[in-house]
């Protein structure tokens, strides 16, 4: 008896104990386990600490964005425009309604009542000057600029540059907070960097990318006057309507470009955007404080991209550069001793290998200014020394709005012609002699729009084509005839 109860006790004691374990582990949890950090053999990973409140957290040294964003966003503005409903202006309508509808236009006020605009900007220095984009003010009526605090005042506009779509306005204040400049060339791809704006009116908005591609042309000025400059920083960090003029920055928080435009099919952000680098943004800045004009540096050379057909045909020895098909007598290109079959591939300490990075190298520089060219003739790398000259000097033949090719003379299209035909840009036909065009049935006033599915916006897209295609070549002409219908023609090139 005293054995059974001796094995009952037992039993019991261990469904208990086992039932009581259970329990605990059911309601209380299995005791808590300690994981501890693998240190790599060689180097351990660096963390930098910032307290948030009273709670200590760890990020990353090289993904901090806090440090930047505390800089950036006070000195980045929210600019409000108003336009006469009825307004005119020097660019077409297709870009200004690109522009306007994309950056944040608010419709117009109906009946003649003033349309509104939004966008931003920077303050860069503390007595009230502000970068911005020139689409953002450009024809406006009023401009209105809001600081982070919620202080409203009306904006001056000192000086606009259309050929970099940048422009600077000024506000009567003093002590502002303001953004330093970055050196955008020493900027890495796959860098991080931060736009700072104020999209679909969301006020001091961040958001975080990385650095895709620089010098980047997207031909979004190319309706200008033949001396737009794009070498746009491009990112992938989000920017949308409102957002153009505001800051592009580095994790130290310094400025290194000016947001202002965006590729996409939507009308919303995509993936890509691009903002004018600081380099160009301080050059212009300066120069429009100084004088109220930007006073443009130049070569005096006609140029293309090189290429692995342009290489073969011309018989290159390098497949990156800048090829210089003309140079123009008197420039400060002639006198430094360039020729015509040159490759240029570097300005001053920059590697240059496109004509969006020439052109901002060159374009950083005021006439005067001199500059080391390098460049490469007959196999061999050399240098020179240019001094740079002004477009009212010798080379402005640059700018030449008229070229002729084989018995016809092709013209600039005017703003208003363009406004007309309902177009961004193209090439006209002024006078028609006997040769190619007229034995194909093309009429004088003609407008060419593409040649070979090649946009034809102006006369350099035309003397390039000249230049490229050999005289066996036959091309598809696209265009508009004088009765504003589409033709087209085949030319025995």
């Amino acid at each position: 008896m005293e054995k059974r109860q001796f094995v009952l006790g037992v039993a019991f004691a261990s469904f208990f104990g086992a039932a009581i374990a259970l329990i605990i582990t059911y309601f209380i949890g299995p005791e808590e386990k300690v994981y501890i950090p693998i240190e790599s053999e060689n180097k351990a990973v660096n963390f930098a600490n910032y307290k948030l409140d009273s709670s200590d957290f760890v990020v990353p040294a090289g993904l901090n964005f806090i440090h930047a964003s505390k800089v950036s966003t006070p000195a980045v503005v929210h600019i409000r425009t108003e336009y006469q409903s009825n307004r005119g202006g020097s660019q077409d309508e297709a870009f200004d309604r690109f522009f306007r509808d994309y950056f944040g236009g608010e419709g117009g006020g109906g009946q003649g009542g003033p349309a509104r605009g939004a966008g931003s900007g920077v303050i860069v220095s503390s007595d009230g000057y502000i970068v911005t984009n020139n689409h953002v003010i450009e024809d406006a009526s009023n401009v209105q600029v809001v600081l982070g605090d919620n202080r409203s005042y009306e904006g001056e506009v000192v000086g606009v540059d259309p050929t970099t779509d940048l422009a600077l306005i000024k506000i009567a204040e003093k002590g502002l907070p303001t953004l330093n400049y970055g050196n955008s060339s020493n900027i890495q791809i796959g860098e991080w960097v931060l736009a700072v704006g104020n999209p679909f009116e969301f006020r001091s908005t961040v958001t975080a990318g990385i650095v895709s591609a620089k010098g980047r042309n997207i031909n979004i000025l190319r309706q200008r006057d033949g001396m737009q400059i794009e070498s746009f920083i491009q990112t992938d960090a989000a920017v949308n309507p409102g957002n153009s003029g505001g800051a592009l920055v580095n994790l130290r928080g310094e400025l290194i470009g000016i947001n202002t435009a965006i590729a996409t099919k939507t009308g919303s952000f995509s993936g890509y955007s691009f903002a004018v680098p600081s380099s160009l943004v301080e050059k212009v800045v300066g120069d429009l404080k100084e004088f109220g004009e930007v006073r443009r540096a130049l070569l005096g050379i006609r140029i293309l991209d090189v290429t692995a057909e342009l290489a073969e045909q011309e018989e290159l020895s390098v497949l990156q550069g800048i090829f210089v098909s003309r140079v123009n007598g008197g420039s400060s290109a002639d006198e430094a001793g360039l020729e015509s079959g040159d490759v240029i591939v570097g300005i001053d300490d920059r590697t240059v290998n496109s004509v969006a990075e020439l052109q901002e190298s060159v374009a950083v520089n005021r006439p005067g200014d001199e500059i080391t060219v390098a460049y490469m003739r007959d196999g061999k790398k050399r240098y020179t020394r240019a001094k740079l000259q002004g477009a009212t000097e010798t080379n402005k033949v640059v700018l030449a709005s008229k070229v002729e090719h084989d018995g016809a003379t092709f013209s600039e299209l005017s703003d208003r012609e363009k406004r007309n035909k309902n177009i961004p840009g193209g090439v006209k036909i002024e006078n028609l002699g006997n040769g190619k065009w007229k034995d194909a049935g093309v009429k004088e006033g003609f407008v060419i729009t593409e040649i070979d599915k090649k946009e034809i916006s102006g006369i350099k897209d035309l003397e390039r084509i000249i230049e490229t295609y050999t005289d066996e070549e036959g091309v598809l002409v696209e265009g508009i005839n004088s009765e504003g219908k589409v033709k087209y023609y085949g030319i025995d090139w």
